[in-house]
């Protein structure tokens, strides 16, 4: 199985150290998975070029401040229901038992999940974890990185929040390309098995109802 807690630094805050870890992630897939390494070359070309000002601009803009989407994989599927609540329950305990160390995110969080895939020895939560949450989660991140999507967001923010951070028009869908890698090996490493997609919630109205409740 590839190594999921090599690809769950992709999505870490920027840093000079996580930029050189970039570069070992692709010389990984190139080794070792080169039918979707190409999937990350562009992003591999993206972290050497840019500098880390812009870097943490688009992180931000991507998954924190005014985000296009969330990086809490439970979130994305369930939204504010209960059942998300469960699920963070759930995820704890394995977290727990497999001494997979969550730091100050959330039990959902992709890079928290992503490590957690190759540490639990449960085999049959593993294969759940990844059919009914991790690529659900991603297929739908990766709807919400075109630009129809990302200018709704963006004039909802505009309404509710003076500041906008300003974006590079070319790279700002640039995370789109390692969760396009990230599925692109489930899909190689589970071929015959059915994905399962969750009811579809609306990122952009649940952020809006959000910020109308906070006025």
């Amino acid at each position: 199985m590839i190594r999921y807690e090599l690809l769950a630094d992709l999505f870490l805050y920027p840093s000079e150290e996580l930029r050189a870890k970039i570069f070992e992630i692709k010389k990984y897939l190139d080794e070792n998975f080169l039918i979707v390494s190409d999937s990350l070359r562009e992003f591999s070309e993206f972290v050497k070029m840019t500098s880390l000002k812009e870097w943490e601009e688009i992180y931000t803009r991507t998954f924190d401040v005014q985000a296009l989407t969330t990086l809490d994989l439970g979130y994305v599927v369930f939204g504010d229901d209960y059942k998300r609540g469960e699920l963070l329950v759930n995820l704890g305990n394995e977290h727990k038992a497999a001494s997979n160390e969550c730091g100050t995110e959330l039990a959902d969080h992709l890079p928290n999940i992503l490590r957690l895939i190759n540490k639990t020895t449960d085999e049959e939560f593993k294969q759940d974890l990844i059919y009914y949450i991790v690529f659900p989660a991603l297929t739908k991140i990766l709807s919400d990185f075109n630009k129809e999507s990302i200018d709704g967001k963006n004039k909802i923010y505009d309404k509710h929040h003076r500041t906008i951070i300003e974006q590079n028009e070319t790279n700002r869908l640039i995370y789109r390309k390692p969760i396009k890698t990230i599925l692109e090996i489930i899909k190689i490493e589970f071929p015959d098995k059915q994905i399962t997609m969750p009811e579809e919630k609306e990122f952009t109205k649940e952020i809006s109802n959000e910020l109308e409740i906070q006025s």
